[in-house]
C-alpha cells in the first residue's frame, strides 16, 4: 500500500464560537474535534500527521505536540488561506513520498471510513457531499467521465451552476509532489487576497492531470463553528454511539436520556436507566444496572453491581460483583468488593471496602487533611454503623463492627466493635419544664 501522510488544518480563529477556548478543542462525546480528526487520519492509515496551527491559540499546538511530539506542529503565521495553511505543512514532510491527505480539524464526526474513497487512485481526488441546502457550498463542476473541472464559489457560480448539488467538503487527498507543486503555484487574485486550495483544481488540470471526486454523506463532513453546531454534533453523535450499544445487547428504555463518552465500554445484558451521564474512562460489565441520574467517570462496575439512583462514581471507582452503590452515595478512588452495600448517603474517598461489608447511611471516609490524601480499609463482612466517620489513615478489621455516630481515628481488630459514642444522660420532666418556662416568657 502506498505511503500515506495527513495535514489537518486547525488554524483558523474560530471567533464564532465566542468562547476563550479554541474552536478545535472544544469536545464532542467527551473528545476533542482535534483528537477526533486526528484519531480519523490514523484510522485511515496515516503514518504521519502534521497540524497546521495559528499562533493566536498556542493551546492548539502544545495539544498536538502532547499526542503527536513536536515534529507534528506546523505554524501558519500569517494567515493567508486554506493553501498557504496546507503549504506551510510542507517542510514537515519533507521526503515523504506518497498521497497526502488534506483534512479539517473542526468535523466531529468524520471517520476512516468517510475519508477511505479518498486513497489509492493515483491522482489529486477532492472529497464531495451534497448538502440539503448547497447555498453557500463552492460547486464541483465535472465533465461527462466524472473529472473535475473547477469548483465555483456559490457567489460567483452561474444560473446553471448554482443547480449543481454537488458540492465541495475541503477535502481532498494526492501525491505529495504535485500536491505540494499546485499549491506553491496558486494565487491570490481574489477580493481577499488569499490563497485557496480550489486553485490547485485549475493548476492540476492544466497540467495534465485528472481530478477524481469522491463522495461522503453530509453528516461527517459538517464543521461545528459555533455552539449550536456543536451541540447539534453532540446530538447526532451521541444518537450513534447509543444506537451502537443498543445493538450489542445494552438495555436502554429511554436511550435518547443517556450520555456517553467516546472510551465509554458497556457490555450487552448492561441495564441503564434514564438519565445517566457518563463521562471518560467508564467500564460497565455484562449485567450490571446504572440506575437513573447517577453521574459515572473513571469507573469499573462490574458484573451485577447495581449503582444509583442518583450515585456519582468518580475516577478510581471499581465497583465489585454484585456490590450496591446507592442513592446519594459518591466513590472515588475505592475499590468496593463483591456483594458489599453502600446504599444511601455516604462518601468512600481513597481506600477498599471488602468483600459483603455493609456501610451505613451518613458514612465518610474523612480522607484528606487539607494537605494530603489518606486511606481507609473495611475488611470482609465488616458493619459501619450509620453517621461513622473513619478518619483516614485507618483500618476497621474484617468482621469488626463501628457503633453509629462513632469517630473512628484508630484501627478496629477484627471482629472487635469500634465505639466512641458518649454515654447518653436522660432528665425526667426537663422537656415538659422547659415548654413551661417558654410560655411564661411568651405571656402564652
Amino acid at each position: 500500500m502506498t505511503k500515506r501522510a495527513a495535514v489537518i488544518m486547525a488554524a483558523g480563529q474560530g471567533t464564532r464560537m465566542k468562547s476563550p477556548l479554541p474552536k478545535v478543542l472544544h469536545k464532542v462525546g467527551g473528545r476533542t474535534m482535534l483528537d477526533r480528526a486526528i484519531d480519523a487520519a490514523q484510522g485511515a492509515g496515516c503514518e504521519k500527521i502534521v497540524v497546521v496551527c495559528g499562533t493566536h491559540s498556542p493551546a492548539v499546538a502544545d495539544h498536538v505536540r502532547a499526542r503527536l511530539g513536536e515534529g507534528a506542529v506546523a505554524i501558519q503565521d500569517p494567515p493567508m488561506g486554506t493553501a498557504h495553511a496546507v503549504l506551510c505543512a510542507r517542510d514537515a514532510l519533507a521526503g515523504f513520498d506518497g498521497e497526502v491527505l488534506v483534512t479539517n480539524a473542526d468535523c466531529p464526526l468524520l471517520t476512516a471510513d468517510d475519508l477511505a474513497p479518498l486513497f489509492g487512485t493515483g491522482e489529486l481526488t477532492m472529497l464531495a457531499f451534497e448538502p440539503a441546502d448547497p447555498a453557500l457550498y463552492g460547486r464541483m463542476i465535472t465533465d461527462e467521465s466524472g473529472r473535475l473541472l473547477r469548483i465555483v464559489e456559490a457567489r460567483d457560480a452561474s444560473e446553471a451552476e448554482r443547480a449543481v448539488g454537488v458540492c465541495y467538503s475541503g477535502m481532498l487527498a494526492g501525491p505529495a509532489g504535485p500536491l505540494f507543486d499546485w499549491l506553491s503555484r496558486v494565487d491570490n487574485n481574489n477580493a481577499k487576497a488569499e490563497y485557496y486550495i480550489t486553485g490547485i483544481v485549475a493548476l492540476a488540470n492544466a497540467d495534465g492531470a485528472r481530478v477524481g471526486v469522491a463522495k461522503a454523506s453530509e453528516l461527517p463532513v459538517m464543521g461545528a463553528d459555533d455552539q449550536a453546531g456543536l451541540a447539534r454534533a453532540e446530538a447526532f453523535w451521541q444518537q450513534r454511539a447509543r444506537a451502537a450499544l443498543m445493538a450489542d445487547g445494552v438495555n436502554m428504555v429511554a436511550p435518547e436520556t443517556v450520555w456517553l463518552s467516546f472510551d465509554t465500554r458497556i457490555a450487552g445484558g448492561a441495564v441503564i436507566e434514564p438519565n445517566v451521564v457518563f463521562g471518560p474512562k467508564v467500564e460497565v460489565e455484562a449485567g450490571a444496572v446504572i440506575r437513573a441520574f447517577s453521574h459515572l467517570e473513571g469507573a469499573h462496575v462490574r458484573a451485577g453491581a447495581i449503582v444509583g439512583p442518583y450515585a456519582r462514581l468518580r475516577p478510581g471507582a471499581d465497583i465489585g460483583e454484585g456490590a450496591h452503590i446507592g442513592n446519594f452515595v459518591e466513590v472515588k478512588k475505592v475499590k468496593v468488593g463483591p456483594g458489599a452495600k453502600a446504599n444511601h448517603l455516604a462518601y468512600l474517598g481513597d481506600g477498599t471496602v471488602g468483600a459483603k461489608a455493609n456501610i451505613g447511611a451518613g458514612t465518610i471516609f474523612c480522607n484528606y487533611d487539607g494537605f494530603d490524601k489518606y486511606q481507609t480499609h473495611i475488611g470482609e463482612g465488616a458493619f459501619i454503623g450509620s453517621n461513622s466517620s473513619l478518619v483516614a489513615p485507618v483500618t476497621v478489621g474484617a468482621g469488626a463492627m463501628t457503633g453509629s455516630g462513632s469517630v473512628i481515628s484508630r484501627d478496629v481488630e477484627p471482629d472487635a466493635l469500634g465505639l466512641t459514642r458518649p454515654q447518653q444522660i436522660n432528665k425526667d420532666g426537663w422537656a415538659a419544664r422547659f415548654r413551661a418556662m417558654k410560655a411564661r416568657l411568651k405571656g402564652v
